[in-house]
């Protein structure tokens, strides 16, 4: 095969695409229906992601990118194979190529008008039967055309992988049976490194036309059967064209045509998913005239379903639309002053004065402050009294705080607090063994916090006798 011939080839290749296409773009305008069933990219399990190609077209001994050669001219010869590929997302697959052909080339003295030197000792032309090329490569999708649009007729793709090839040159010499180390191997084995580039034509949802050109580099001087320069290596390029079958189920479409971005464009042009929204619409109008939705109290909890209607502004409530009372002691939380901790209505929800503990057994204090006050002496000596005439008597001391400060600085204020009153007792004759003390800090109040009245009600020690 010559020149004049792969340029017949090359031009019928063209021609046959342009009507390929022609009749791609007429499928689709009958057929978009069926074209696809995936609505979200939602990962390969709902694509075909298998393919297999077969090809054929020209080798030669040269590429397009130069670099020395041992022969001048490269003649154009027949080359086939075919692919399996695996597409593990949109833009990237791996693909395993087999092809094989004919390779050859002449040296020639007048070469295109001009006359060139042959080193001397040089062959005047070679064949080589290239038995087989077996190669992994990585392919990418670089570019899709009209991307925007769900349905595309045209990609791109570049792919670059690494092989192993077996020939054997017949001219000048027959390698045949007569290679490897010990010459007695049917053909040379060498590896190659294969980078290639092409496009894929759309023809429908199963086939695609495939035109292609790979640029093979071997790890050796043996493919024409020459040694050439000392720092030569052979290379050989493959132009193929040829048809890729998308295997799998049909109710699935090519992974290898999928473009996420083009498919979250068309989401939103989507007709089916902009009637969905607009029922969802109506049905939603059609609740909250039905009252389905109305809220009277503002509570988040519709009327149909509120247990507790009319529910005062800014209350918290539960899923019933009742306020909620995690300590159960009918005082919302909203308005309780301790939520977790049950109370009664006087002390805005928080336990009052023990019921053995007598209003005249609690010991005021100033702000900040665990010194006694003169007022304090009175109850106190009766506190004493009491305890000195029955000696199987006990006193508990609790020692408490209001909320101004940290939380830590009031826990050990209240307990300063308490062995104030504790000391004053030892003092006064009671033996320290019959007195116990625990600190509170702020977190029983007797009242309000957020009045000045409750703080100072609540800077205190409760006397408890048992």
């Amino acid at each position: 095969m010559n020149y004049s011939t792969f340029k017949k080839a090359a031009v019928f290749s063209l021609v046959a695409v342009l009507g390929l296409t022609g009749i791609s773009n007429a499928q689709d305008a009958t057929s978009s229906s069926a074209s696809s069933s995936a609505k979200v990219f939602g990962g390969r399990s709902q694509y075909r992601t298998w393919s297999l190609g077969l090809n054929a077209g020209v080798l030669t001994p040269h590429i397009l990118t130069g670099g020395t050669n041992d022969f001048n001219k490269a003649n154009a010869e027949l080359g086939y194979g075919l692919s399996l590929r695996k597409q593990l997302g949109h833009a990237f697959g791996l693909q395993f190529d087999a092809m094989r052909g004919e390779l050859s080339g002449e040296n020639s003295t007048d070469k295109r008008g001009q006359v060139v030197v042959i080193p001397r000792g040089a062959p005047t032309a070679f064949e080589t039967d290239l038995a087989y090329a077996l190669s992994l490569s990585g392919v990418a999708n670089v570019a899709t055309v009209d991307f925007l649009k769900r349905e595309n007729n045209l990609n791109f793709f570049v792919k670059a992988g690494y092989g192993v090839a077996g020939y054997a040159p017949r001219v000048p010499a027959d390698w045949k049976g007569k290679s490897g180390d010990n010459r007695d191997e049917k053909y040379v084995q060498e590896t190659f490194i294969p980078v290639g580039v092409g496009a894929k034509f759309k023809v429908s949802e199963r086939v695609n036309f495939d035109l292609g050109y790979t640029q093979n580099f071997l790890d050796g001087d043996n493919l024409d059967g020459y040694y050439g320069r000392p720092s030569s290596q052979d290379k050989w390029s493959y132009g193929y064209a040829g048809i890729e079958f998308s295997l799998g189920s049909s109710a699935k479409p090519s992974l290898d045509w999928v473009n996420p971005l083009a498919m979250m464009y068309d989401e939103l042009k989507d007709p089916t998913l902009r009637n969905e929204l607009d029922a969802l619409k109506g049905r939603v109008s059609a609740l909250e005239a039905a009252d389905w939705l109305k809220d009277s109290d503002g509570d988040g909890v519709a009327d149909k379903l509120d247990k507790c209607p009319g529910t005062e502004a800014g209350i918290k409530v539960d899923g019933s639309g009742c306020p909620l009372d995690v300590d159960g002691d009918g005082i919302p939380d909203s308005k309780d002053a301790c939520p977790t901790v049950k109370g009664t209505a006087e002390y805005n929800g928080c336990p009052g004065p023990a019921g053995n503990v007598a209003m005249g057994n609690v010991i005021q204090f100033e702000f900040d402050s665990s010194v006694l006050r003169t007022d304090a002496y009175p109850i106190l000596d009766g506190i004493s009294s009491d305890l000195r005439a029955n000696s199987s008597a006990r006193v508990h001391l609790h020692g408490h705080a209001s909320s101004e400060g940290t939380t830590e600085y009031n826990m050990t204020l209240s307990r300063d607090r308490a062995n104030s009153v504790k000391t004053y007792l030892v003092n006064s004759g009671v033996a320290a063994s019959r007195i116990t003390t625990t600190a509170y800090g702020e977190s029983q109040p007797v009242a309000s916090n957020a009045t000045e009245s409750g703080r100072i009600a609540n800077r205190r020690v409760e006397a408890m006798m048992k």
